[in-house]
């Protein structure tokens, strides 16, 4: 869920008035000069100046946000997303081969993929598609280049044929805006956050 947004205020320092956007609900002043004004106390001068920094790096942060290319939204979104498979199917064994986490460690250093049974570049729509990703070990996903037939044996028995019917049919051509990309993300982070907090 997707935090309040906090409307601008006006400057509580004197001779200020300023409107400005808080960082927190509850921020008084725009800036650090404004905030040392207002606190006579050091240690409110000290809260103060806290809230500030942490407001200049969110500002930091945003103008970042804004000088990234689509091609590194969508970067961040696939991590996240492969991120949330790789969690959810923790445990299971491998979609292509059955092969559990134990049988890899060797040959892998346990690391696993969240491999697409239709791929990126034949089906871009169920890129984000959680029925069209499973955790796969890396052998079958890169070696193998997703051993699709034993992928989809498999699948069937794990989704059922109706479903993926479904992923091998035809889809809507999508073009996801970079405002698409960042709920996108935003939605795996927090569904990975959610499964973690579960399993503690």
């Amino acid at each position: 869920m997707l935090a309040k947004e906090i409307k601008p205020k006006k400057c509580k320092a004197p001779g200020c008035g300023k409107l400005f956007k808080p960082t927190m609900t509850t921020q008084k002043v725009c800036s650090i000069a404004c905030a040392k004004a207002i606190a006579k106390d050091p240690k409110l001068q000290k809260i103060a100046a806290k809230a500030i920094t942490k407001q200049a790096r969110q500002d930091l942060q945003e103008r970042r946000e804004k000088l990234k290319t689509r091609r590194e939204h969508m970067a961040e979104t696939q991590a996240a997303f492969n991120a949330y498979i790789r969690e959810r199917d923790a445990g299971l064994p491998c979609i292509s081969c059955d092969s559990l986490p134990s049988d890899h460690d060797l040959i892998t250093g346990s690391r696993w993929d969240a491999g697409h049974y239709r791929s990126v570049g034949a089906c871009p729509e169920l890129r984000f598609e959680p029925l069209n990703v499973h955790r796969q070990c890396v052998k079958c996903n890169r070696n193998l280049s997703g051993n699709a037939v034993e992928y989809r044996i498999r699948l069937v028995k794990r989704i059922g044929a109706d479903r993926v019917d479904w992923l091998e049919g035809p889809h809507k051509p999508q073009r996801l805006t970079i405002e698409d990309l960042q709920a996108i993300k935003a939605l795996y982070r927090q569904k990975l956050r959610d499964l973690k907090r579960t399993a503690a």
